[in-house]
């Protein structure tokens, strides 16, 4: 379980960056979380979350769908607020045990044509929860977003976890579209460095920060500058010191000054560059 009173809240940063992927419908929702969806997208607890990371200096984020029912409230969020964009998609783990699979790819690529929808994702491939008898549904989901993803000229967010050959392996027999994303990067330097081959950006969460992330952090190091985004994975993940916490857009600020120390980067240099790297990734807000 979270700890139930709200993390400490960080120190503004410097200059402005973005929180790539956060799910601030499940920010209250308990864990495991157990409602899709919490309240309304205008609503005002859901208004002062995005509040409180602007006043930290996450002044925008991107919500990320994980279902139809999600990816549509996304989408309505990132109508309703400017400071949100959205994306869209079937999160490996649900494709396989859905009803309609089929259906639910028509739906999200239906929600693709909004304007606001600016990426197709979390899809990808997770063999940590997803067994083999799964595998081939997720495979193949991957492959029909990866698809809309190319027509629909939308960045691609991929969730990645024990996976990281067959994600690369379909991308490159797929041909990847022209912006990707490894959210929540998990893998090695060796698979940074194959990333970074092909142009990929890397999204850095929370995790980055735990003690027995020194792996993670040694990836960290063969990032590009410009291929660096970073994350909360809300509300999951909650950085160093407040770790054990509810995660929200607002403790991104933790994490980039955790990356800032580690890479002895200054602050305000990396903030702008992943600014940058962000509205490179997504467009503009």
């Amino acid at each position: 379980m979270f700890k139930t009173d709200p993390a400490p809240r960080p120190e503004a940063l410097p200059v402005p960056v973005v929180d790539t992927h956060t799910h601030v419908d499940l920010v209250d929702a308990g864990f495991p979380a157990d409602a899709a969806v919490i309240a309304e997208p205008t609503s005002p607890q859901i208004t002062s979350w995005i509040d409180e990371a602007a006043t930290a200096g996450v002044e925008h984020i991107v919500q990320v769908g994980t279902d139809v029912e999600s990816s549509r409230w996304a989408a309505d969020l990132a109508d309703h607020d400017r400071r949100v964009l959205a994306a869209a998609a079937l999160h490996p783990n649900d494709a396989p045990i859905m009803n309609d699979v089929y259906q639910a790819l028509n739906d999200i690529d239906q929600l693709a044509y909004r304007d606001r929808v600016a990426a197709l994702g979390e899809t990808g491939l997770d063999y940590f929860r997803t067994g083999p008898e799964g595998r081939y549904l997720q495979r193949m989901s991957f492959r029909a977003h990866i698809e809309m993803a190319k027509r629909h000229n939308k960045t691609l967010v991929i969730h990645d976890r024990e996976a990281h050959d067959d994600c690369l392996a379909i991308l490159d027999d797929e041909g990847a579209p022209d912006r990707v994303i490894f959210h929540c990067f998990s893998g090695d330097y060796t698979f940074a460095e194959e990333c970074a081959k092909r142009g990929f950006h890397m999204s850095f969460a929370g995790n980055v920060t735990f003690k027995n992330a020194g792996e993670l952090r040694k990836a960290l190091t063969y990032v590009p500058a410009e291929l660096m985004l970073v994350e909360t994975d809300a509300p999951f993940m909650a950085p160093m010191p407040v770790r054990g916490h509810r995660n929200e857009p607002a403790l991104t600020a933790y994490t980039v000054r955790h990356i800032a120390h580690f890479l002895n980067k200054d602050l305000s240099k990396l903030c702008f560059q992943l600014d940058q790297n962000s509205r490179h990734a997504f467009g503009t807000w």
